[in-house]
């Protein structure tokens, strides 16, 4: 099994998710505080991981059901459940991912 757990931020949202191999296909439960992210959790109960970790193979089903449910464009959670998807597929290893900002200067 893999997991992620995901602090998306400003919103202060915690997101967590589980995976496991179920043949070819992996199965993905998901806890979040987020209306949204709950939302898409209804929807994606398992995916091909193959089909998740290329935009060659059309637009991956979780970042379609991100654009579905979650309005925030830079909502980390759908990256963070493909991430959790390619770690239990071994099609990854898991390492931490972070993005640090910051604003400096005048706006």
């Amino acid at each position: 099994m893999a997991r992620a757990e995901i602090f998306s931020g400003i919103c202060g949202f915690h997101t967590n998710v589980e995976t496991s191999m179920n043949g070819s296909t992996c199965r993905v439960s998901i806890q979040s505080e987020c209306k949204a992210i709950q939302q898409l959790a209804e929807a994606l109960t398992e995916v091909s991981p193959f089909q998740e970790i290329s935009h060659r193979r059309g637009t991956p089903k979780i970042l379609q059901l991100g654009a579905q449910f979650c309005s925030h464009a830079a909502c980390p959670a759908p990256v963070g459940i493909i991430k959790a998807v390619e770690i239990e597929a071994g099609l990854a290893l898991p390492a931490d991912v972070s993005i640090k900002l910051s604003k400096t200067g005048p706006s």
